[in-house]
């Protein structure tokens, strides 16, 4: 009997920590540390994947349009897409995946921060839209905090969005705590059966 009230115990104690893992995690923070970037992309380099000539500052999903065209289109080769002219690049990447706009970012300054990496596939930097247009990069490759040019063509960089891509199968971090929680639950459980068995 002694056995099965410490099997009991253990499972409710087990609960309550997944609970209290559950809570707050949905607050916890790190508290950032500014790094040097250590990668500089630059306009026309070899992560270069285009260019969107003359837009008006669009909305972030005519940007991921932008940008998944590019993908499709012929290395060296030209086109347009909502009225705007688009120049992909001569360089060749293995196979580009498709952008998708949810967990986008925006931001404004020179330094760009992609965190551990496999998070952001494509870096679209406005440069005096009107004016200049955006280039495009692949940094599907890259990590940490890069550096990209402050002007392009004449003109001052103006904002820059992140896009990531669709993982099948890898769960977010919210599923990823329900199902540990779970699991443990699943386990506790378990051990109370077995333990009441013998």
């Amino acid at each position: 009997m002694k056995s099965n009230t410490l099997t009991h115990k253990f499972a409710v104690v087990s609960v309550a920590v997944c609970g209290l893992m559950l809570a707050v995690g949905q607050n916890a923070r790190a508290n950032p540390q500014v790094m040097p970037p250590s990668i500089s992309l630059a306009i026309g380099d070899a992560h270069e994947l285009g260019l969107v000539n003359f837009i008006a500052p669009p909305a972030s999903s005519d940007r991921l349009s932008y940008v998944n065209h590019l993908i499709g289109m012929a290395l060296g080769s030209q086109d347009s897409l909502f009225g705007q002219h688009l120049t992909r690049s001569d360089n060749a990447f293995s196979q580009l995946p498709q952008a998708v706009l949810a967990g986008h970012v925006n931001g404004t300054g020179t330094a760009v921060n992609l965190g551990a990496g496999g998070l952001f596939s494509y870096l679209f930097a406005s440069y005096n839209d009107p004016n200049h247009g955006s280039e495009v990069w692949y940094v599907g490759d890259l990590s940490g905090v890069i550096a990209i040019p402050a002007t392009a063509g004449g003109y001052g960089l103006s904002g820059w969005i992140l896009f990531g891509t669709n993982i099948p199968g890898v769960p977010d971090s919210g599923i990823t705590a329900i199902l540990l929680g779970t699991a443990l639950g699943a386990l506790g459980l378990a051990r109370r059966f077995l333990s009441s068995q013998f």
